[in-house]
């Protein structure tokens, strides 16, 4: 017997903030700050959600995530769709997607450049793929397929790695640059994940950003990651989400804003959850360089003028 996937139902008011919401510092939601959130009324910013935690019908975090979204902007981020599998896209998984987007009208969508799905098996992970033509292709019509759903650009997010394959033919910066030519996707730049990546296979953070297409860019995430050690006891990063962002991704940060302008920027924050005014804080910090950045150029525009 075929199983029909029912779109998911609009929301029952109306929605704002589906159009671009500029250079704004926000914060992934957690349920357990709504209260101060609510107490607080309408703010600067605006929130992150993962979109597998919403793919339910209704309930508690529905009802949860329309309060948000009744006065604030919203992004919406999978972290399961397997856009770098080698498989097809899971069609269910899909359908729900698209219904979430239709429903809350996120202001940001966006996915990894990841794979997490093999064959009947579903990893708690985001894990690496070869960048390779044949990968480049797959990954492209994977994008492709999104996109045609949700009737909007996707935004791809580079991904934090442990392990390089042998058989990679391009370099991670070109394999995104393509990928955003053949799609037309946005691009959502993890600062954090570059960092960690750096840190994890020896290359220069620097460098990598210099290759970087930020033109393209239309979301950053900046997050916290651990410190351990590998089995040759040399330092490992791991993209662990639970604490303050580190100060050498501060320092990036403000070297790609100065490069690539204001945009759209989100504090990570997703286990080890601190009281809300801990995560306030880390989005006052990024909203404070992107308020420098534009009254920096809105003070040379006039200048030049």
């Amino acid at each position: 017997m075929s199983t029909v996937i029912q779109p998911t139902r609009p929301a029952a008011t109306p929605l704002r903030f589906a159009t671009p919401i500029g250079g704004v510092a926000g914060t992934s939601f957690k349920p357990e700050h709504l209260p101060d959130i609510r107490e607080a009324g309408p703010r600067r910013g605006f929130f992150e959600v993962h979109a597998e935690n919403y793919m339910g019908d209704g309930g508690p975090p529905h009802r949860a995530l329309e309060a948000i979204r009744r006065d604030h902007p919203l992004s919406l981020h999978g972290v399961c769709m397997s856009i770098g599998g080698p498989r097809p896209l899971d069609k269910a998984h899909l359908a729900r997607f698209r219904g979430l987007v239709a429903r809350y009208q996120p202001a940001l969508v966006s996915e990894h450049l990841a794979w997490s799905t093999h064959e009947t098996s579903f990893f708690n992970d985001l894990l690496p793929l070869p960048y390779t033509e044949t990968t480049l292709a797959c990954v492209c019509d994977h994008i492709d397929q999104v996109q045609e759903a949700i009737r909007r650009p996707l935004l791809l997010e580079n991904p934090s790695t442990y392990v390089a394959f042998r058989e990679s033919s391009m370099r991670e910066t070109e394999f995104i640059r393509a990928i955003a030519q053949r799609t037309g996707c946005g691009l959502l730049l993890d600062i954090n994940n570059v960092f960690v990546s750096a840190t994890n296979h020896g290359f220069s953070a620097l460098d990598y950003l210099a290759d970087f297409p930020l033109s393209h860019v239309r979301e950053i995430h900046l997050a916290g990651h651990a410190e351990q050690t590998d089995d040759e006891g040399d330092l490992l990063l791991i993209d662990s989400h639970d604490g303050p962002v580190a100060d050498a991704v501060w320092k990036l940060y403000e070297i790609v804003i100065r490069r690539r302008g204001a945009v759209p920027t989100l504090i990570e924050w997703d286990s080890k959850i601190p009281d809300w005014p801990v995560l306030q804080a880390e989005a006052a910090a990024a909203q404070a360089i992107l308020d420098r950045h534009q009254s920096a150029a809105t003070g040379g525009e006039r200048h030049a003028a």
